[in-house]
């Protein structure tokens, strides 16, 4: 199933601060996209689903842009306009399923935890199809049902991965769906990334309640997680600090055909 989220009614107040990443995990990730990205510069790039456009910034810098960061959020696009502005990137009014650019515009598109939250799958795939070009690289940072990596949080929400299992897609089913569209499995990349310096950092970061999958709990389950986080927070304040460390998924795939 997806999550349907109103970023307009409240997390996009919360979320530039809930999700803020360190400059060096920015860094491991466009390394990442660097790895399996075309290899001529610059490159035109779509950052679909680009929410407060926390690495909007980044993708122009490393592939020269321009980049399109599209989300359907005006208040989340406002955010990456003030948090996020670059002279080679664009914030517009789009979702998966209607991306407001020409066919065959894109060397490249991003989609960063956005999967989860497409109505219509089916379609948005064929509009990805649509926009990129021959050659051209998608790339797909989700979870997926099954194979879940062990999140930090889950040790403080008993029903964490449960209900992460019940809400990312199957990783076969997702490959078989884009390949029907033309776009090819080329790798799975495993990005290790630095998601805290401490745990009282990430608790920080943790508690303004940006996890959009966080929505699918009750609040007592809410508030004796945070409980037990913030405890396990303050146990850690006075020791040496232990920096979070976040296993990720990068699915690669090519878009095929001429």
């Amino acid at each position: 199933m997806h999550i349907h989220v109103d970023y307009d009614e409240r997390l996009h107040a919360v979320y530039e601060r809930g999700r803020v990443l360190p400059p060096e995990t920015v860094a491991t990730w466009m390394a990442a996209l660097t790895r399996s990205a075309p290899a001529r510069r610059p490159l035109t790039v779509l950052d679909l689903g680009s929410g407060t456009g926390r690495f909007s910034d980044a993708i122009a810098e490393t592939f020269g842009g321009p980049v399109y960061g599209v989300e359907p959020s005006a208040r989340m696009r406002a955010q990456a306009e003030l948090s996020h502005p670059h002279p080679a990137v664009s914030y517009l009014d789009g979702r998966a399923e209607s991306v407001p650019l020409p066919d065959a515009s894109c060397d490249l598109a991003v989609m960063f935890l956005v999967l989860h939250h497409v109505d219509n799958r089916a379609l948005a795939v064929k509009e990805l199809t649509r926009v990129l070009r021959p050659g051209a690289r998608l790339m797909v940072h989700s979870g997926f049902s099954g194979q879940m990596h062990d999140h930090l949080w889950y040790r403080f929400f008993p029903r964490g991965r449960e209900v992460d299992d019940s809400v990312f897609p199957e990783l076969a089913e997702v490959v078989e769906q884009f390949a029907e569209a033309g776009l090819a499995r080329i790798a799975m990349d495993s990005v290790d990334q630095l998601v805290a310096p401490s745990l009282p950092a990430y608790y920080e970061r943790f508690r303004h309640r940006s996890f959009s999958t966080l929505q699918l709990m009750s609040e007592q389950e809410i508030a004796e997680g945070m409980a037990a986080m913030r405890e396990a927070a303050e146990q850690a304040a006075g020791t040496p600090p232990v920096p979070v460390i976040q296993t990720a998924d990068l699915l690669v795939l090519e878009r095929t055909g001429r």
